[in-house]
């Protein structure tokens, strides 16, 4: 069997003395020393987490990571009925919030943590990767690339499981280098237990195998002819982990039907995807110009980063997928190979291009001009990312408005289609929070999301003589798409005394006339 080596060496691994031989061939291809692994490992890792934790609790949680939120604070038997009838493709990462959240607590800082934690190693992985790949410095620079783009820092900063799919479809590929490498047992398991990991984060993810599969194409044309079928075999194994879920999950898709791609929807990816315009373009264009640069490795990366969005933008009518945050696990391959035609162009491409204490100072200058030039244009949008969501309502300020005016015996009412009631309920889960008098059967008892309203209204509100409205209506009609006979009843024998407009949300005091 020959053993697929990544990088050209000037004479054949053979030569160097059977399996020992090619050990020696492939580190030397591999960026040398595990000193230069740990630098290219650490270095983005310490980056991306200096991005993203400074501000991790500022921002609201939105509609999604109050999902998140509340899907994770149920007990395992009422997750069992919510999966039953929506969000089962999530299931591993609530339970392994359940756990997070007993342990650290549900603060907006702490719901995000493990997502900026997963952001930072996915980082790391960024520049083990490139050094697998092409040499130190392309991946020192890839990984830097990665942390600085305005994206990772927003969802780093998110409880949604988009990081984590970011981290394990990178373990998938750095293990599949690694099983190319040099063939084990273990690291064919890791990387079947990885794609498992990456489909439970989200299953777009696992279209990284695309460009999987392309590399293993090339590794048996050049002479390997047990390679294909233990990739075969390991990915049967990882997808059949995930199979039950994802049989589930197909007759749930109706949930992200909401989700209608227009062409403007792909014009504008590149500035959803990185977080701005400049961030992505410059990167999309050099990562094309690094097709060019990649060598054995453009295929793999092309697949990575293209054939995830066209195959999602040409399904979006059946599948609804086509989401910038569905295809962050992208954005890694991007970097890639802009980084790769960087250094290409700088002559540091190969670690045998140039020798000497003058060429390891050019490159070391070059990472770091790069980065800190590219930094530098990312910054001001990574700070808007930190910022609260512009079509987001503020139901924090809603929920320091009720607090602030809360009278023993009130009651509260909501209107409108942006999760009310559940971010109210997070808002004000650590405090006194006015009764929720319309709720007859609580989103536990319908296994959903949403409770039930009274069927009853007049019955429902006689009990309180004073009411908090919570209305994200946008007109000024706060009762405007309610049910008829609960705004009928609101409308008669309730007076509003007090209104407070917040961005996105209006709250209002009613009082019994």
């Amino acid at each position: 069997m020959t053993t697929y080596v990544p990088v050209e060496q000037p004479h054949s691994p053979e030569a160097d003395g059977g399996r020992a031989g090619r050990r020696r061939a492939a580190a030397r291809g591999q960026g040398g020393s595990r000193g230069s692994a740990f630098l290219v490992f650490l270095l983005p890792a310490l980056v991306a987490f200096a991005c993203v934790l400074p501000g991790l609790g500022h921002r609201q949680l939105w509609r999604d990571e109050h999902a998140t939120w509340w899907a994770s604070t149920l007990s395992y038997s009422d997750l069992g009925r919510l999966i039953e009838h929506i969000d089962v493709v999530f299931t591993p990462y609530y339970a392994v919030m359940h756990l997070w959240i007993a342990a650290a607590g549900d603060s907006a800082a702490m719901l995000r943590l493990p997502e900026a934690v997963a952001m930072a190693l996915s980082a790391g992985l960024v520049g083990l990767i490139g050094r697998r790949m092409f040499a130190v410095r392309t991946g020192l620079l890839a990984g830097l690339l990665f942390a600085v783009v305005p994206a990772i820092t927003r969802y780093g900063q998110e409880a949604r499981p988009y990081a984590f799919a970011t981290l394990f479809a990178l373990l998938a590929t750095l293990f599949l280098l690694r099983a190319l490498d040099r063939p084990s047992l273990r690291d064919w398991t890791v990387y079947a237990l990885s794609i498992a990991a990456t489909g439970f984060s989200h299953l777009v993810a696992v279209s990284v195998l695309a460009g999987h599969l392309g590399l293993v194409v090339l590794v048996k044309r050049r002479g390997d002819r047990i390679a294909h079928y233990a990739f075969a075999g390991a990915v049967m194994l990882g997808l059949s982990i995930t199979l039950p879920m994802v049989a589930q999950g197909t007759s749930q898709s109706g949930q992200i039907a909401w989700n209608v791609t227009t062409t403007q929807d792909l014009i504008e990816y590149p500035q959803e995807l990185f977080g701005s315009w400049a961030t992505g373009l410059l990167v999309m264009g050099l990562g094309l110009l690094g097709l060019l640069a990649a060598r054995r490795y453009a295929l793999l990366l092309g697949a990575w980063a293209i054939l995830p969005p066209v195959l999602t933008f040409v399904t979006a009518n059946q599948l609804h997928m086509f989401l910038p945050r569905y295809l962050l696990f992208t954005i890694p391959a991007w970097t890639l190979l802009a980084s790769a035609g960087i250094t290409r162009l700088a002559g540091r491409f190969s670690p045998e291009a140039r020798r000497g204490a003058g060429a390891q100072a050019f490159g070391g200058l070059l990472v770091v001009a790069v980065a800190a030039a590219y930094a530098f244009v990312a910054w001001p949008a990574i700070g808007l990312a930190k910022q609260d969501l512009p079509d987001e309502p503020d139901y924090r300020g809603a929920a320091r408005t009720v607090a602030a005016g809360e009278h023993s015996g009130d009651g509260m009412v909501f209107n409108g289609g942006l999760s009310e009631r559940r971010a109210m309920a997070y808002e004000l889960r650590n405090g006194r929070a006015p009764k929720d008098v319309l709720m007859e059967w609580t989103p536990q008892q319908n296994g959903s999301y949403g409770a039930t309203e009274c069927r009853r209204p007049a019955r429902c509100l006689a009990t309180v003589d004073r009411l908090w409205l919570i209305s994200t209506v946008r007109d000024g009609k706060l009762l405007e798409g309610m049910n008829e006979q609960t705004a009928a009843v609101l409308s008669k024998d309730f007076k509003a005394v007090k209104t407070v407009k917040l961005h996105r949300v209006t709250v209002q005091v009613l009082e019994r006339r």
